[in-house]
């Protein structure tokens, strides 16, 4: 079962999220900061990361660069409503793989979480 953890602290928009996401068969889980989304990937090892960029305690920066610190190869996709080329690119710069614009629309959604799925499986 492929694992996909989303951070974000608005629980409407990780609702959202999960509800475009089940119809692949994903298993979700979910986090409302960074930090507390750093902890669940060092329990649950998701095959992806979906998280935001402005949140309280630890934002989608700071999570990016923990990732990074720490070694963690799980790809992240950004999912932001900062629609500033700096945001995108500093994503990019602390190892996201992709950016999303909130509110996402759900075939780009899918899409994305699939292109990184497939990837990492042919990975293995």
């Amino acid at each position: 079962m492929t694992l996909v953890l989303i951070i974000d602290d608005a629980a409407f928009s990780r609702r959202m999220i999960r509800k475009f996401l089940q119809v692949d068969g994903y298993e979700i889980l979910e986090a409302s900061n960074g930090r507390e989304g750093l902890d669940m990937v060092h329990k649950h090892q998701p095959n992806c990361v979906l998280a935001d960029i402005l949140m309280p305690d630890m934002n989608g920066f700071e999570f990016l660069q923990a990732m990074q610190n720490e070694q963690l190869k799980i790809p992240t996709i950004i999912i932001s409503a900062d629609i500033q080329e700096g945001a995108r690119n500093q994503s990019y710069e602390l190892g996201a793989v992709n950016f999303i614009n909130k509110p996402p629309k759900e075939n780009e959604l899918r899409a994305a979480v699939q292109e990184v799925v497939n990837k990492e499986s042919s990975n293995r």
